[in-house]
């Protein structure tokens, strides 16, 4: 607890210090973020939200250029050592920036939250050493970026961007490619194929990929991040696609988010943004491999 506090006042501090505006969005909708593998968790006529996302990226069609925001997400059915149904989120979102400018944000932000580590908060003397792993003296920095492409290449022995399959992905992913990636330096997984986007934006010049990256430290998936898409029929298209894609598979179909797609077509700058998972980034710096070491009440509804 001593650690988690310390840690979000020190995101609160960073983002401050850089001029970023906190901000609050609903955590009850009348519908939630289409995605093709996340289920939101009922809350009378709507939804508790999987995520900030929508509304934050309708603040910076509105004019807000540097927001970030924590707060408590759901998903329904999620549960194990590295997943809670109700879990707490950092994002934010830059005007005019995409991910690579995030992922500068971002690594300012790990070297920054680095000293918190185990080594430096009274936690119990059997967890009392050093950080699990340290590289050049420091941990938690000097970030090693590899593309999806060469990832699935070098470890699942194949080529997803030329030759995309969606469930050989995700299963060859967790099973063969996250296993396999370093785990002496923070790792970053970066520029995904075009059907695996998700609401990132198509790289130009190589439309075949998805500007999107995720980082991984100590193994472990911190965070997701996009140069965001802010075409809006691109995105209605995705929206009514993975509802397709749910209904064929006799999944909960939620509604559009109409006031989202509105705000696109309104107009919302070129943007970066992120969200990072706080829990497990908590639990790495604690050097601790349960969501459930690093979380002071773990009841479930």
């Amino acid at each position: 607890m001593e650690l988690r506090s310390r840690v979000l006042n020190a995101i609160r501090a960073f983002f401050v210090a850089r001029d970023f505006m906190e901000v609050e969005t609903p955590v009850r909708l009348p519908t939630p973020a289409l995605e093709l593998n996340i289920d939101a968790e009922p809350s009378g006529a709507g939804f508790l939200r999987t995520s900030p996302e929508l509304h934050m990226k309708r603040l910076l069609a509105a004019g807000c250029d540097r927001i970030f925001q924590m707060g408590p997400c759901f998903r329904k059915g999620e549960r194990g050592a590295l997943h809670h149904p109700e879990y707490t989120m950092l994002e934010w979102y830059r005007a005019n920036a995409d991910y690579l400018d995030i992922l500068r944000d971002t690594e300012e932000l790990i070297a920054a939250l680095a000293p918190l580590s185990r080594s430096t908060v009274h936690l119990p003397s059997s967890t009392s050493s050093s950080s699990p792993f340290t590289v050049h003296g420091s941990p938690f920095t000097d970030f090693l970026r590899i593309s999806v492409r060469d990832a699935f290449r070098q470890h699942a022995g194949w080529d997803p961007v030329a030759d995309y399959d969606g469930e050989r992905f995700e299963h060859d992913l967790v099973t063969r490619v996250e296993p396999a990636l370093p785990r002496d330096r923070p790792v970053v997984l970066m520029d995904y194929p075009v059907a695996a986007a998700a609401l990132s934006r198509r790289k130009p010049g190589n439309e075949a990929v998805a500007e999107r990256w995720e980082l991984y430290i100590d193994g472990v998936e911190i965070a997701n991040a996009f140069s965001e898409l802010t075409d809006a029929a691109e995105q209605r298209a995705r929206f009514e696609g993975w509802a397709a894609e749910r209904r064929a598979a006799g999944r909960t179909v939620y509604p559009l988010d109409e006031a989202f797609l509105a705000a696109l077509e309104a107009g919302m700058p070129p943007a970066g943004g992120i969200a990072v998972g706080v829990d497990r980034l908590v639990m790495v710096l604690a050097g601790k491999r349960s969501l459930d070491d690093v979380l002071a009440f773990r009841e479930e509804i």
